[in-house]
């Protein structure tokens, strides 16, 4: 590898996010990534050893998934510097670009040498539940060191676009291709099958985000409707979700398996609550709704509202009684003309095009800090 040509710099991503858990921005973003440099995505540590710390080497395709054990008697941050020191000898990883998804893995990491730190901040981390007290401290100081901020929506980066003076918002996208199987598939996997119609359907994760009271309202105020839930109950007790008969939790589901049960549904809903955990989030699910073919019925969420409610791409509503009303909308309309519309915006909008641009901006701060640290060479 010829030492001056930045182009193939490794690529190191710190996530608060388990790669297995949902397929969302981060492995969109970096299984393309890794078609063209090594991508080593460093999971936070499960504490389950009884032995010696490690980290555990999974494969991804082509993303190294890296998962460090540890004990509860651990100072986990002091053995996690150790580790990645010497995961960084082991794999010969000599020059690299550090990119976090979450702050708090500054405390194992900021002695390290990366040619250029990114942050990809998807999401205003500080508003969720059980957000650790020193995670807006972590992020002043990851902004401090970043080279470049990418935002995972509009409303993020006007939050954060004063801290840092190369902050990019960059949407989440859409694999159209993926979700457009929707539109073609029929058949229903056999947990939906003998759900009756109409369905109402949501994909996700089930968290503190859920609007609970207006799924439980919905669900009463047209019991001949039926909702199909499907993802992983997380940090919320299951015990206060709403189970009426026509409500449905079918659990995680692989992104593989998402457009089988999307076919079957009549509606596609976004039911979330206006909360902290709310207030920036950009919901990578709006354009795959979309690209499903769905007419789709979303809360007040910011980076819903615009560009897909001022479009007129998605139902808006708030209240039990004006979702109804949306959902009822949705269900009688003519879906010529949305479909149209959808399309159009749709083909303006894709993870390849998200990544090329991102890729650019990397590459050019690496050209930048190659130059810089030539010149410093020079003197």
């Amino acid at each position: 590898m010829n030492p001056s040509h930045h182009t193939e710099a490794d690529l190191i991503c710190l996530s608060h996010l388990r790669w297995n858990f949902v397929f969302q921005r981060p492995q969109h973003l970096l299984t393309r990534c890794a078609l063209e440099r090594r991508v080593f995505y460093v999971e936070e540590p499960l504490f389950d050893g009884d032995a010696a710390p490690r980290l555990e080497l999974q494969h991804s395709g082509r993303v190294t998934v890296v998962v460090p054990h540890l004990t509860r008697t651990d100072d986990v941050t002091a053995v996690l510097r150790i580790l990645m020191d010497e995961f960084l000898l082991e794999h010969r990883v000599q020059r690299y670009v550090l990119w976090y998804y979450t702050p708090m893995a500054l405390a194992f990491t900021d002695h390290l040498q990366p040619e250029a730190i990114i942050y990809d901040c998807m999401d205003e981390l500080s508003g969720f539940a059980n957000a650790p007290a020193e995670l807006t401290d972590r992020e002043a100081e990851l902004m401090r060191r970043a080279r470049l901020v990418f935002t995972g929506g509009q409303s993020l980066y006007e939050a954060k676009r004063h801290a840092h003076p190369d902050v990019h918002a960059f949407p989440s996208s859409v694999d159209v291709e993926h979700f457009a199987q929707a539109r073609r598939l029929t058949g229903d996997p056999a947990d939906q099958a003998d759900i009756p119609g109409p369905r109402l359907g949501f994909f996700g994760v089930i968290d503190e985000r859920m609007d609970l009271a207006l799924l439980a309202g919905v669900a009463a105020a047209r019991p001949d409707w039926h909702l199909v839930m499907l993802g992983p109950v997380v940090k919320i007790d299951p015990a206060t979700l709403p189970r009426p008969h026509n409500i449905h939790y079918l659990g995680s589901k692989s992104y593989q398996e998402l457009p089988h049960y999307i076919a079957g549904w009549d509606v596609a809903l976004l039911p979330f609550a206006r909360n902290e955990a709310t207030r920036y989030i950009s919901p990578t699910k709006t354009p795959e709704y979309l690209a499903a073919g769905k007419p789709v019925v979303s809360t007040s969420i910011r980076d819903v509202v615009r560009p897909y409610g001022q479009q007129g791409l998605v139902r808006i509503a708030d209240t039990v009684e004006a979702f109804v009303e949306a959902c009822e909308a949705s269900l009688t309309e003519d879906a010529t003309a949305r479909l149209r519309n959808a399309d159009v915006f749709l083909r303006q909008t894709s993870w390849d095009g998200t990544w090329t641009r991102m890729r650019h901006l990397v590459e050019s701060a690496l050209s930048v800090n190659a130059a810089a640290a030539r010149a410093a060479g020079a003197v």
